[in-house]
């Protein structure tokens, strides 16, 4: 799918959207049932999803190095790649706590990442 602008949905399938997961606030510990109910939603979502819109702040905080990412996150992160890796398509606009995206999720993930409205 190259033309972002439109989505055609096909009969029994849905378009899905999530915003403001704060994941790691107030602490890792204490949002990881969070995460757990995240990762199992979107393991629900995916048999009719045309496509997934993550509208910022999935984390409370996310800032990339060159070469390394962040730790914790891993159920999400193998979930969101598992998706995108099944041809479903991931669009994630940047939220003012996850500003420091620098092409980890495009590269790693094949997510299309959104920096500006």
């Amino acid at each position: 799918m190259t033309n972002t602008n439109h989505i055609s949905v096909a009969e029994g399938k849905k378009v899905y959207f999530a915003s403001d997961n704060h994941l790691g606030a107030p602490t890792m510990e204490a949002s990881l049932p969070r995460e757990k109910k995240f990762v199992a939603w979107l393991d629900k979502i995916k048999d009719d999803a045309t496509a997934i819109f993550l509208l910022g702040d999935l984390f409370d905080f996310w800032f990339e190095y060159k070469r390394v990412i962040p730790k914790g996150f891993t159920r999400t992160l193998g979930k969101l790649a598992e998706i995108s890796d099944s041809g479903i398509p991931i669009y994630y606009f940047v939220g003012n706590h996850d500003l420091w995206m620098n092409g980890y999720f495009e590269d790693e993930l094949n997510i299309t990442v959104f920096h500006k409205p």
